[in-house]
């Protein structure tokens, strides 16, 4: 009888701690901001309507962001110029990132980076990626950080001729977002 409680506990522990362990951790908060760092002209925008899941016991994770959530460029016009020439927010709404975490996740540590291997959709054309993402442990939630840089030609992204001292052909992207 007693060792017929002890495997039956057991088990009832086993599966009560991987529940545990094992959880969908969903964006509570996020930002995915960009800079474009050319000759003549910094541009920045952020949008803070990043939303995405990541899946601790798969490892697999999925972000997403509306193009036209971007705020704060330099003026109206830039902002347009973004969203119908570049972007064309019109026909390619959103921008994502899937995939997997490569490494092992440790829920138990304060601080990890690990390696997140996906495909990158940007202006509807795809790119296998991998980055590198920081999970810090604060107060049960996971804050996630990834600075990468995109270039524009492997997303389909013309630069016109009389702009090209104006955008960087290539941008540098930062994520932040709390995991709850």
């Amino acid at each position: 009888m007693h060792i017929k409680f002890t495997i039956i506990a057991s088990i009832l522990f086993f599966v009560l701690s991987q529940k545990a362990v094992s959880q969908n951790l969903q964006v509570k908060q996020g930002n995915i901001g960009f800079e474009s760092n050319a000759e003549l002209e910094v541009i920045k925008a952020s949008s803070n309507r990043l939303k995405g899941l990541f899946n601790t016991s798969s490892n697999s994770f999925a972000f997403t962001v509306d193009i036209n959530s971007f705020e704060g460029f330099n003026s109206a016009l830039q902002k347009e110029h973004f969203n119908e020439n570049y972007l064309e927010s019109q026909s390619f709404p959103k921008a994502s990132f899937s995939g997997k975490i490569l490494d092992n996740f440790d829920p138990t540590k304060d601080k990890q980076t690990l390696r997140a291997k996906g495909k990158l959709e940007i202006h509807g054309v795809v790119k296998e990626r991998i980055l590198e993402v920081t999970f810090t442990k604060k107060n049960g939630e996971y804050h996630i950080s990834s600075s990468f840089n995109v270039l524009l030609e492997d997303h389909g992204i013309t630069i016109p001729r009389i702009v090209v001292q104006k955008i960087s052909p290539t941008i540098v992207v930062v994520v932040n977002a709390v995991l709850k």
